[in-house]
C-alpha cells in the first residue's frame, strides 16, 4: 500500500476537486491509500457526497491554510498546523510516501527543502514537469523552483531528469538538451555557455546539445534543461497556446453545418490527438532531489490532474527514484533548517 498525503485545502478549486481526485485515484489504483490533509469538518462534508472504500481514504486534521500571497518562509515557520506543513511532516516521519499539493508554490518549495529535506549532494531541487510533444512527452526541468541557477545546478537537473525519464516514463537513454537561442555551442547567455561544456563531459548523460523552443513540441529532446525563469515561461506559453488551439479548433468545427458534419467524421481521431496534448493527464511536477516525494500541481487543478498526480506517485515509489538519484550523485551535502 502506498500512502499519499493530499493537501485538501490548497488550490483554486479546494477542497472540491482535491477530494474528488482522491476518490477517483483510490477507485483506479487498489494499492493507493490517501490521507486528505486539512480542515476535518470541511473535508468530511465533501467526502459525504461520494461512495468509496473508507479504509483507503482518511482525513488528517490541519486547522490552518497557507494563502498564495503569503511570504513562503514566514508561512512555513509560523503556520505549523497548516495543511502544507502537516502534510510534509507526514512524509518526513514516514507516515506517508508522498505529498501532493495545488497550494502556494513558494510554500511547497520551501517546505520541501526544510521539512522533507534534500538528498545529500543535491544543491537545488528542481520542479520537473512532463509536457506533451509530437512523439509523446518530454521532461521540462527546472520549470519553477530555481530562477537564479548556476551551471552546477543545471548539470544536476540534467542527471535527475534523465533518471526520472528512464525509470518513470520508460525512455531508455533519454536525450538531454539545454534550452538555447540557437543550435550552435557558442550561442546563449553566460549560464548556457558555462553549462554546455559541463554537460558534454558527463559520460552518464546522452547529451545532444542545444534545443530551441520551437523544437520542443516536436520532441527534439527527452529532457529539456534550463533555469526556472525560462522553464516557467516555456511551460505557461505551452499551456496557453495548447488551450487556445483546442478552443479554436472546436469553435471552427461548430461554425457551419458543413463543418459540424465534418466534425462528426473526424471526432474519434481528433479526440485522441487533443487528449495527447492535454497536460493534465500527466499529473503534477515532482520536486526532484528530496528525501521524500513532493508533487506540485497547478493552482487551478481539477480532479483529473489531482487524480493523475496521486497515481504518478505509485510509479515514483516503485521505481525508487530517490535512491537512484542518491546513487547517481554519490556525494554528501547537509541540509539547512529555517532558523
Amino acid at each position: 500500500m502506498i500512502k499519499v498525503a493530499v493537501d485538501a485545502m490548497g488550490g483554486d478549486n479546494a477542497p472540491v476537486e482535491m477530494v474528488a481526485g482522491a476518490v477517483e485515484a483510490v477507485k483506479i489504483k487498489p494499492e493507493i491509500h490517501v490521507l486528505l490533509v486539512g480542515q476535518e469538518k470541511v473535508i468530511e462534508a465533501e467526502l459525504s457526497k461520494y461512495t468509496f472504500d473508507k479504509e483507503r481514504i482518511h482525513v488528517v486534521n490541519a486547522s490552518e491554510i497557507i494563502a498564495t500571497e503569503e511570504p513562503p518562509v514566514n508561512a512555513i515557520r509560523k503556520k505549523k498546523d497548516s495543511s502544507i506543513v502537516v502534510g510534509m511532516n507526514l512524509v518526513k516521519s514516514g507516515e506517508a510516501d508522498a505529498f501532493v499539493s495545488a497550494g502556494s508554490s513558494g510554500a511547497v518549495l520551501v517546505g520541501g527543502q526544510v521539512i522533507v529535506g534534500r538528498i545529500k549532494g543535491v544543491e537545488r531541487p528542481p520542479l520537473a514537469s512532463l509536457i506533451p510533444t509530437e512523439n509523446g512527452v518530454s521532461l521540462l526541468i527546472d520549470c519553477g523552483a530555481n530562477v537564479d541557477a548556476r551551471s552546477s545546478h543545471l548539470v544536476q537537473f540534467a542527471r535527475m531528469g534523465s533518471i526520472y525519464m528512464e525509470h518513470v516514463v520508460g525512455v531508455k537513454q533519454p536525450r538531454v538538451a539545454i534550452v538555447n537561442i540557437g543550435a550552435e555551442e557558442e550561442k546563449g547567455n553566460a549560464l548556457v555557455k558555462e553549462t554546455f561544456p559541463l554537460l558534454k563531459e558527463c559520460s552518464d548523460l546522452h547529451f545532444t546539445g542545444s534545443i530551441e523552443a520551437r523544437e520542443i513540441p516536436h520532441g527534439g529532446a527527452d529532457v529539456i534543461v534550463c533555469e526556472a525563469f525560462t522553464g516557467n515561461v516555456i511551460l505557461k506559453l505551452y499551456e496557453g497556446v495548447g488551450a487556445t488551439l483546442i478552443h479554436m479548433v472546436k469553435k471552427g468545427m461548430m461554425s457551419t453545418l458543413r463543418s459540424k458534419i465534418g466534425a462528426l467524421l473526424v471526432k474519434p481521431a481528433l479526440k485522441t490527438t487533443l487528449k495527447a496534448f492535454d497536460a493534465s493527464q500527466y499529473g503534477g511536477a515532482p520536486l526532484l532531489g528530496l528525501k521524500g516525494l513532493v508533487v506540485k500541481t497547478h493552482g487551478s487543478s481539477t480532479r483529473t490532474e489531482v487524480r493523475n498526480s496521486i497515481i504518478q506517485c505509485v510509479t515514483f515509489k516503485e521505481q525508487q527514484i530517490n535512491e537512484k538519484i542518491r546513487q547517481a550523485l554519490n556525494t554528501e551535502q547537509p541540509t539547512s533548517p529555517i532558523s
